[in-house]
């Protein structure tokens, strides 16, 4: 499935903050492509996403920052429209991660 992964990091105290978002970026470059600065598309299975969402929430400090996953079928698939670089992946039937 296409996950669109999107989080929010607060850096308002620079250090732990800076810390968070990079460690927040380093897990989702593990399961998908950036698409823009805090967003990521993630082409998982249900096991691989289990895990993102696991690791992600022992990263970002729950109090200040924000995670968002949005699970993308292929009806929806078809419904997503870009433009400029970067274009969406692929999710076809036969490059589904199981």
């Amino acid at each position: 499935m296409l996950v669109i992964v999107t989080y929010d990091v607060s850096t308002v105290d620079p250090k732990p903050g800076a810390r968070r978002l990079r460690r927040v970026a380093k897990i989702c470059e593990s399961y998908g492509i950036r698409v823009q600065k805090s967003v990521f598309e993630c082409q998982v299975g249900n096991k691989e996403l289990a895990e993102m969402k696991i690791k992600l929430a022992d990263v970002i400090d729950k109090n200040k920052d924000s995670l968002r996953f949005y699970l993308i079928d292929q009806a929806m698939k078809a419904r997503i429209e870009h433009i400029g670089t970067n274009l969406p992946i692929d999710v076809s039937e036969d490059t589904l991660m199981i």
